[in-house]
């Protein structure tokens, strides 16, 4: 990063914890349809769930807000330290309305980086900096729109995928959606069992706690009960005409109850009820068993660019479960019980930012 920057353009840290520096930035972040990952809003909410600290550069002229980084500040005994935008997020990375203004943030970063003593920059998404590295070939996207009806968005669900939802609705599983705290209660019962089930520990329960607390009546959770027991549940966001179901999981019953599929289905009838207008599948891993899940579903691929800066004298940070050196340790994890998974996996979980 050595190009000038034009002087004209200021960068600086932002105070998360003014009111009016929190409206100026939610509001570049609306103007110009920015992520979820890039409101303030999320950086909040994963430092009150996790500790990671909430922090941001602003690039301005004359005043005027042109371009932001969302930062979460990861510390981690097993991961090291890092800068990631965005946190515990998919999405993030630079957005900015000129050139000038992303060089100037990420010559910023690269500072604060160093200043801070973290080993390097990770951006998902956004504008990259050309010498930075860069990769499309870890993760893909799935979007799509939302039906005109219930019996539109079945349709658009493939022949086969749509079978087995159609076996789901037959079990006429009870469905509940909320934010209150047996609505956490059932949703951590399944999602910690999933992803126990799947060799990867579990995020801090009050991460889900501050997430919903973050966005009030822009976030909720979806459960599928059979009787008095939770099948599959997940949190979900609606953000811009989108719904994002982000956390979601069941335990080992759902997949026979086919819950999994009754749940995003209902999702869908539920956020297109709210006024969303699509529906974001999130990311998974190219070539995984969620990839297939999801291009099942009728969910085209689209691979997500992704871009890290490493620190000079800095190893750089690794935290891809598909790594080999982490296979050993999944198939472990895979082993523990419950309670004990529970109980280990946050502590660990809160340095994945």
């Amino acid at each position: 990063m050595n190009a000038p920057v034009k002087t004209g353009t200021q960068v600086r840290a932002v105070d998360l914890r003014d009111p009016s520096e929190l409206r100026r930035i939610e509001g570049f972040v609306a103007d110009v349809g920015a992520s979820l990952f890039h409101r303030p809003a999320w950086l909040l909410g994963v430092e009150a769930g996790t500790g990671q600290c909430a922090a941001g550069l602003v690039a301005e002229r004359m005043g005027v807000v042109t371009g932001w980084l969302p930062l979460t500040e990861v510390r981690s005994a097993l991961f090291g330290k890092a800068l990631v935008s965005s946190g515990f997020g998919v999405g993030g990375g630079i957005i900015a309305d000129s050139a000038d203004a992303a060089e100037a943030l990420a010559v910023a970063a690269q500072k604060h980086a160093v200043g801070g003593g973290f080993s390097g920059v990770e951006l998902r998404g956004g504008t990259i900096p050309q010498d930075w590295e860069t990769w499309s070939d870890k993760h893909c996207g799935f979007v799509r729109p939302l039906g005109a009806n219930d019996e539109a968005e079945l349709l658009a669900i493939p022949r086969k995928a749509r079978a087995e939802v159609r076996k789901g609705l037959a079990f006429r599983h009870r469905m509940t959606i909320g934010c209150e705290a047996k609505d956490l209660a059932a949703h951590y019962a399944c999602y910690s069992q999933s992803v126990r089930n799947l060799g990867t520990p579990v995020f801090p329960k009050r991460l889900f706690t501050a997430m919903l607390a973050a966005f009030p009546q822009r976030s909720d959770i979806l459960t599928v009960w059979q009787g008095d027991t939770p099948l599959a549940s997940v949190l979900s966001f609606y953000h811009d005409g989108t719904v994002l179901p982000f956390w979601g999981g069941g335990v080992f019953a759902a997949r026979a109850a086919r819950a999994n599929e009754v749940m995003y289905y209902e999702l869908m009838l539920h956020a297109r009820r709210q006024g969303m207008q699509c529906f974001d599948f999130g990311r998974s891993k190219t070539g995984s068993g969620p990839f297939a899940f999801k291009k099942n579903w009728g969910f085209d691929p689209v691979p997500l660019t992704y871009g890290a800066w490493t620190a000079p004298g800095q190893p750089p940070r690794n935290i891809d479960p598909t790594d080999a050196s982490y296979s050993r340790k999944i198939g472990l994890w895979k082993k523990l019980p419950l309670p004990i998974a529970n109980a280990l996996g946050p502590w660990i979980a809160r340095g994945l930012a």
